[in-house]
């Protein structure tokens, strides 16, 4: 009886120092994050955006509720400024509220062989945002799907989550 005990006993802990192994091995491969942050490699070099630029249309959508505002419209106004190295500073002037800025650090995240537009804002240190992007001689634009913005759409003091489409021309 002794005997059948002690080998159950060592069975058991053989199964549990396996399932512990494969817990771990599963616990660590899962979930690494394989992209790579870039300054070159999408459709322009990230220092190509150097310099300054204003937008033609600066639009923000709520999509709990379909609120939407194109701030340039409305007359307002956004105004981007970009360092070569990618550090950018979007200057958001709403015509019925005081200026106000946001920055962070604009660069291409390769995923799986495939180059994503982002930003790292400062707020949000070591998160960024994906966005579609264009460039051309003179224009730039940026759009992001859900939480890739914020906005504070009832001026009540707190930004709203929302999706962004910015259009600017180089100035």
């Amino acid at each position: 009886m002794k005997n059948l005990i002690y080998l159950q006993l060592k069975s058991s802990i053989k199964a549990l120092v396996f399932s512990t192994v494969v817990i771990l091995f599963v616990a660590t491969s899962c979930g690494e994050d394989d992209s790579e942050l870039v300054k070159e490699g999408g459709d322009f070099a990230i220092s190509e955006l150097a310099g300054n630029w204003e937008a033609t249309s600066a639009f923000f959508s709520r999509d709990s509720d379909n609120v939407s505002v194109d701030i340039v419209a409305d007359g307002g106004s956004l105004s981007l400024t970009v360092q070569s190295s990618g550090t950018c500073t979007f200057t958001v002037n709403p015509v019925d509220r005081d200026a106000y800025t946001v920055g962070g650090e604009m660069f291409w995240e390769l995923y799986e062989g495939e180059y994503y537009f982002a930003i790292e804002w400062d707020d949000y240190p070591g998160d960024w945002a994906s966005y579609g992007a264009t460039l051309t001689d003179t224009i730039f634009t940026m759009n992001g799907g859900p939480d890739t913005g914020e906005y504070d759409f009832d001026n009540e003091g707190t930004p709203d989550s929302a999706r962004i489409g910015f259009a600017f021309v180089k100035i």
